[in-house]
């Protein structure tokens, strides 16, 4: 889901207060108009801009009820720093992902079970891995802090060397993509996901403030 979307749609607090109750349980409309105390008019409306966006789903009871729902696990993730805005959005995982191959900094326990869940799973066990799973959770949002702690520091030291108006993040981009590739003009572009002629202008100012030689072709450290 694209992550202006999503954030649009959390702006306001009615539809944060719905989905928060719908993260407890299943709800019809009547329901929500009096946990939010307004309108079911306007419950409606919001129902349906959470479900247009694929947020929430319906089902029918036997009654023919309509109950809302929450369609899905989605992560949020929105970082404002003094070197750039970000966000994004992002469902869960498979389980069977190969977490340690894709994140070689990182060591944890990720066991994945090797058998689907019934409904013999023993109780303690589970209850032990829902808190093992608890901790990693909160030690990875402090290592995740710590990353963007340490990312505005490093990009405070970039700029210190290119000067203040400099687009710090852009830069450092470059000087990791020249440093982890060829320094060819092409590479550097693929690396950083950006168009060559933008690369090229950033690697000449890199080259005017004495950071870059280009020798060849290829662009490398000075």
């Amino acid at each position: 889901m694209d992550s202006a979307v999503l954030l649009d749609l959390l702006g306001n607090e009615n539809r944060r207060r719905i989905l928060r109750l719908l993260s407890h349980k299943s709800c019809y409309v009547t329901e929500i108009s009096e946990y939010l105390g307004v309108s079911p008019k306007a419950v409606i409306d919001h129902l349906r801009k959470l479900e247009e966006a694929g947020i929430i789903e319906s089902h029918t009871d036997d009654r023919r009820r309509k109950y809302f729902h929450i369609a899905r696990d989605i992560r949020l993730e929105v970082n404002v720093s003094r070197h750039g805005f970000g966000a994004k959005s992002a469902y869960p995982a498979n389980p069977s992902l190969d977490i340690a191959g894709r994140c070689p900094h990182m060591q944890f326990d990720a066991e994945v079970p090797s058998e689907p869940p019934t409904e013999n799973d023993d109780l303690a066990e589970l209850a032990a891995e829902f808190d093992r799973l608890q901790e990693l959770e909160s030690e990875l949002s402090l290592a995740q802090r710590w990353v963007h702690g340490r990312i505005s520091e490093t990009l405070d030291r970039v700029n210190d060397q290119l000067g203040v108006d400099a687009d710090s993040r852009f830069f450092a981009e470059l000087l990791a993509a020249v440093v982890a590739t060829d320094g060819s003009v092409p590479s550097v572009a693929d690396e950083v996901g950006t168009d060559r002629e933008t690369v090229e202008e950033g690697l000449r100012q890199l080259a005017d403030g004495g950071l870059l030689r280009n020798r060849g072709g290829s662009w490398a450290l000075a």
